[in-house]
């Protein structure tokens, strides 16, 4: 866990940002002043990170931030992030096309809810050595273009996303990480229906049991968040506190960079 003691992230608390993402594609940060936690926080750490290319969707706000809270109406009701239900593990942006590939993202908890709504982590580098370990071919079976598709999303008729076929693990071309895209949700998700992927999605599931050592569980608190390079992870569901403005509320920015490697200098 890395401490920030100002409003923003000094080079030294930036470093050691990085050394983590480096060792664990993920770290945990908290603000000695969780009232600095605002958008602009989490745009100027996510900057300061060599992640400058926001990823919008539907459901974002105009800043291409998501101001992730629970609603019962209008488009974000539809989606399980803005619910206060479970949500399976998962990589972001597993539905987007190649072009949108989801590389990092910054999760900021401004208010967490009154009970539950922990987050559940698993580097997937781990997970691609755990599965290799397990039989080399199951890498074989989730490096297949058409291993996972995802279908068109359609609202009130309307096509607004068409179907998404890909691999589940491939290799940055240009800096030559890891990338996983993966769901373990049942509906709305298409596997490659051969034994050998069938095979190789059993074995992943059973590794995302409770039981796996190198799975790490947090619950963050006000001014504390997650920065990651789209690890595995998940959500418990939650019971939001009362009034409205004492509600979960986190702000989550999706990039298409990864964290960048080079220490930070000091000025």
């Amino acid at each position: 866990k890395v401490d920030i003691v100002g409003a923003t992230a000094s080079p030294a608390e930036l470093s050691q940002l990085i050394s983590a993402c480096q060792r664990f594609n993920y770290c945990i940060y908290r603000m000695a002043r969780p009232d600095a936690g605002d958008k602009r926080f989490v745009a100027q750490t996510g900057l300061s990170l060599g992640l400058s290319r926001l990823d919008g969707n539907l459901c974002s706000d105009e800043d291409n931030i998501s101001s992730i809270k629970a609603s019962d109406s209008g488009r974000q009701g539809g989606y399980i992030p803005y619910t206060d239900k479970k949500l399976s593990w998962h990589t972001d942006g597993y539905y987007n096309e190649l072009s949108r590939t989801i590389r990092a993202m910054v999760l900021h908890c401004v208010r967490p809810a009154q009970s539950g709504g922990e987050n559940l982590l698993l580097d997937h580098e781990m997970a691609y050595i755990q599965l290799r370990d397990e039989n080399p071919r199951f890498i074989e079976a989730f490096a297949q273009l058409d291993a996972l598709t995802i279908p068109p999303n359609i609202e009130k008729g309307v096509e607004i996303r068409g179907a998404q076929s890909g691999a589940v693990f491939s290799f940055d071309p240009v800096s030559a990480s890891l990338h996983m895209r993966f769901s373990a949700r049942t509906r709305n998700i298409a596997w490659k229906n051969d034994n050998l992927t069938n095979d190789a999605l059993a074995c992943m599931n059973q590794l995302l049991s409770v039981n796996n050592p190198y799975i790490s569980t947090y619950r963050m608190r006000a001014g504390e968040g997650i920065i990651a390079n789209n690890v595995l992870h998940n959500r418990t569901a939650f019971i939001d506190a009362q009034p409205q403005e004492h509600r979960r509320l986190l702000y989550r920015a999706r990039y298409y960079d990864r964290v960048k490697c080079s220490p930070v200098r000091e000025k």
